[in-house]
C-alpha cells in the first residue's frame, strides 16, 4: 500500500487526517514529530484500529540536524521495505510562538519551525515521492492581509528569509508574534507555488497544494496563549462571533478530512499550484494573497532558504533545480 508522511500527524488536524487516510484511502502512515513518546502510542492505535502500517519518525522541524536525521531514517525505511512507496508528504506541523525564541541553529523559531524545516525536508525527500504523488502545505488564511483572518492576527511582512530568520537580532525591534506567524504561512504558500513551477519544468506529475484549514479550535495552535483564551476559543459563542466577523471557519474533524483528501483523493490530482480552503464545512478552491503569486519573491525565498539550511549540492533534488 502507498505511504503518506505527515508531520504532526499524531494530534489535532493531523490526527484527524491520519485517521481518514487509514480508514478511507487505506494508506500506510509515517507519522513525524518531535516526541516519539507521544507519537508511538498513536501510531500503534491507528495500526490496530485500521489495519494499516503506521511507522514513526522523530523529527523537529525547528532543527536542521533533526530534519536531516529524519530524512536519512526515511530513506533507510524505504530502502529496506519497512515503508512502502511514498505517495505523499503533508507538511502539516506548525506553531505560533509568543516570545522571540531562536532555534538550535540560531534562527527565529516560528520561521524555522513552519518554513525552513519543511523546505529542507522536501529537498531531501521529494525524489522518493512517486511521480503521481502529492505535497500539501498546511498554510493559513492569516497570510493574506486583505482578509479578516490576516488583519486580526497581524499583517504579513515582506517574506525575506534572511530577515525573518534573524528577526529581533542586533538590537532590532522584533516583529510581533502574529506577524511572524502570518508571514511564515505566506512563505508556505509561496513555497507551494514555487515547488509547483519547478516540478512542472522537470516534467514531474507530483502535485503541490497550499491548504488553509480555517480557524480551528482544539488544535495546538493556541497552546502558547493564556488559559482563558484557549477556553474561550472552544465555546459556541466564540465560534459564532468569529463567523460574524468574517473569519474563515474550519473544524478539527472537517479540516483533517480535507487535508487527507488533498493528500490522497484522485479528484485533486489536477490542483497543483492551487490554494484550497476549509470554510464552514466546505472545501473550496480560492485565491490566496496578491503577494503569494509574486514569482520574484518566491524565487528569492527559495534561494535564500537554500542558503539558510546550508543545502549541499549532493542534497539538492534533481527535480527542483
Amino acid at each position: 500500500m502507498p505511504t503518506v508522511l505527515i508531520t504532526g500527524g499524531h494530534g489535532g488536524i493531523g490526527l484527524e487526517c491520519s485517521k481518514h487516510l487509514a480508514a478511507h484511502y487505506r494508506t500506510n502512515l509515517l507519522l513525524a514529530g518531535r516526541s516519539l513518546e507521544r507519537i508511538e502510542p498513536v501510531a500503534s492505535e491507528l495500526a490496530r484500529t485500521y489495519g494499516v502500517k503506521a511507522n514513526t519518525l522523530e523529527l523537529d522541524t525547528s532543527s536542521l540536524e533533526s530534519v536531516r536525521a529524519a530524512a536519512t531514517r526515511c530513506h533507510a525505511l524505504l530502502d529496506d521495505g519497512t515503508v512502502d512507496h511514498l505517495q505523499a508528504i503533508l507538511c502539516n506541523a506548525g506553531a505560533r510562538i509568543q516570545g522571540v525564541n531562536y532555534s538550535v541553529d540560531g534562527y527565529e523559531e516560528t520561521f524555522a519551525t513552519n518554513h525552513l524545516g519543511h523546505f529542507l525536508l522536501l529537498e531531501l525527500l521529494i525524489d522518493r515521492v512517486v511521480d503521481n504523488g502529492r505535497v500539501v502545505f498546511t498554510a493559513s488564511g492569516t497570510h493574506d492581509p486583505e482578509t479578516v483572518d490576516g488583519k486580526l492576527v497581524g499583517a504579513a511582512v515582506e517574506p525575506n528569509a534572511l530577515m525573518l530568520a534573524n528577526d529581533g537580532k542586533e538590537g532590532r525591534k522584533p516583529t510581533s508574534a502574529g506577524k511572524r506567524y502570518s508571514t511564515s504561512k505566506l512563505c508556505n504558500v509561496l513555497t507551494a507555488y514555487e515547488l509547483d513551477r519547478r516540478l512542472r519544468r522537470s516534467g514531474s506529475a507530483i502535485t503541490s497544494i497550499a491548504f488553509d484549514p480555517g480557524s480551528t479550535a482544539g488544535t495546538g495552535f493556541l497552546r502558547a496563549m493564556p488559559w482563558p483564551v484557549r477556553w474561550l476559543s472552544t465555546t459556541a459563542f466564540f465560534k459564532q462571533f468569529q463567523k460574524r466577523l468574517g473569519i474563515t471557519m474550519g473544524s478539527m474533524e472537517f479540516s483533517g478530512i480535507s487535508l487527507a483528501r488533498l493528500g490522497a483523493d484522485p479528484v485533486f490530482a489536477g490542483c497543483s499550484g492551487k490554494y484550497l480552503q476549509s470554510n464552514d464545512g466546505h472545501l473550496i478552491e480560492t485565491r490566496s494573497s496578491a503577494m503569494s503569486y509574486d514569482e520574484e519573491r518566491a524565487l528569492k525565498l527559495w534561494n535564500d532558504s537554500k542558503l539558510l539550511v546550508h543545502l549541499q549540492p549532493a542534497e539538492e533534488s534533481t527535480l527542483l533545480r
